[in-house]
């Protein structure tokens, strides 16, 4: 007997299934549609060529005024000793930040205009950007305090450990 009611369960389950995914196509979907304008906001890509870089520059000297305003709070005076990730090692130290890790230059602008200042994510113009990404590559004495980091400078900077990885996709370099 209970083969039987399961049956019917089973039965009347995949009725009730059918006809509510037949309702389902018939729906135009979750969510709206995206403009080319919202889309924009997010297709900012930036590749280890420095493609996809926007109009701007910084100095070192541009940027720790502005890393002072937005940054040191969570990063630390001087890029070190705050509560989040070092971006330079204190005196007398040589620990690995993560401008010393990766392995482009270009993947620190990336990642300060996406995800930078916490909490308020790409709200940092692309001069500000420039201008911290100096910052820090200065801090960690990978360019000049004089240097100047614009689209066509800082894909030609050379990091400490530009042949510390490997590709996972070769033919793409």
């Amino acid at each position: 007997m209970c083969t039987r009611s399961s049956l019917i369960a089973a039965a009347s389950l995949a009725l009730t299934l059918g006809a509510s995914a037949a309702v389902a196509a018939e729906m135009p979907g979750l969510g709206k549609p995206i403009s080319e304008a919202d889309l924009a906001l997010w297709d900012m890509s930036i590749g280890p060529d420095g493609k996809g870089l926007p109009p701007g520059s910084g100095t070192p000297a541009q940027g720790a005024a502005i890393y002072a305003q937005k940054c040191e709070l969570c990063h630390g005076k001087d890029g070190y000793g705050g509560k989040n990730a070092e971006l330079a090692s204190p005196p007398g130290k040589t620990e690995r930040t993560m401008a010393t890790y990766v392995p482009t230059a270009t993947t620190i602008f990336d990642f300060t205009r996406r995800a930078m200042p916490w909490p308020q994510p790409k709200s940092l113009s692309n001069e500000e950007v420039y201008a911290l990404t100096a910052y820090i590559l200065a801090a960690n004495k990978i360019i000049g305090q004089n240097d100047v980091i614009n689209a066509e400078t800082l894909p030609k900077v050379q990091m400490p450990n530009r042949d510390g990885f490997v590709s996972r996709y070769p033919e793409k370099h």
